[in-house]
């Protein structure tokens, strides 16, 4: 008999461990939760995305343009072709120029410091002349030495005097004028706060037509953070010549997106 109890011993722990494994794993689930609520009991909740756009008039602008000179043309390979003489009679009259157009900018109201003189940039400048006796364009080549000027102007109102300025000195080319504004922070802070208020009213929209009440706010999260990007107006030199300090200058809005999402618990339904 002891003999028949040894044989089946074995057979019974194998059998009956899953059976014990799995109802030790069960109380184990249960322990580590023992205050969740089933499903049909937690909490109603109520999530709503909005964006807002906001459009602000711009207050300040940036201006660059380039004033350059250039050597006398001769032909590739020509032994003057980086003729040092040359190289130094361009460099003067570039910085002549410069200087007489620092000193009309500043006679047109503009300060020192908003005025911006950028490093010598020489490069050489390859000019296609006639055909030779091969059939291939000859080439000719001129050095050209340019300096960028860079102007910030506070206020608007001066832009025409200052383009006016800038056509009297001879700019050789204007690349556009830069529209910003002096609080940038300001302008973020209004296109967030107008994202967030459009989310309230969806909310109580979405409540209002559901008839429930919200409760506490569970979640206030932006989607969409406020890009803040300045507007570009191109503008050529030639074109700045038949302007007037009489013309209308129309700078245009700087646009701003912003995005939300918030998140209600549902209090109680409305009767």
């Amino acid at each position: 008999m002891a003999r028949s109890l040894n044989r089946t011993a074995p057979l019974l722990v194998t059998l009956l461990a899953p059976l014990l494994l799995g109802g030790l794993l069960s109380a184990s689930a249960h322990a580590q939760s023992p205050n969740q609520p089933p499903p049909h009991q937690r909490e109603a909740k109520l999530s709503v995305q909005s964006q807002a756009s906001i459009e602000v008039a711009p207050d300040k602008a940036t201006l660059s343009a380039r004033l350059w000179e250039r050597t006398p043309t001769v032909a590739m390979g020509d032994d003057n072709q980086t003729d040092p003489q040359a190289l130094r009679e361009a460099r003067d009259r570039l910085e002549e120029r410069t200087a007489e157009l620092i000193r009309t900018l500043e006679a047109a109201g503009l300060e020192r410091d908003a005025i911006s003189a950028g490093s010598l940039n020489v490069r050489p400048d390859h000019i296609p002349g006639q055909r030779g006796e091969n059939g291939q364009d000859e080439y000719r080549v001129r050095t050209q030495l340019e300096r960028p000027i860079t102007l910030s102007v506070d206020d608007l109102e001066r832009l025409p005097t200052i383009l006016d300025a800038l056509t009297e000195a001879g700019v050789n080319a204007l690349d556009g004028v830069q529209y910003d504004l002096h609080d940038r922070d300001a302008a973020t802070d209004e296109a967030l706060v107008k994202a967030i208020e459009k989310a309230q009213r969806k909310g109580e929209l979405l409540a209002d037509a559901m008839q429930v009440e919200l409760g506490r706010v569970l979640l206030i999260q932006e989607t969409q953070s406020p890009i803040f990007i300045p507007r570009m107006a191109a503008m050529r030199a030639d074109a700045v010549e038949s302007l007037s300090s009489a013309v209308e200058y129309r700078p245009g809005m700087i646009s701003l997106d912003a995005g939300v999402t918030v998140e209600w618990a549902i209090e109680s339904f409305t009767s």
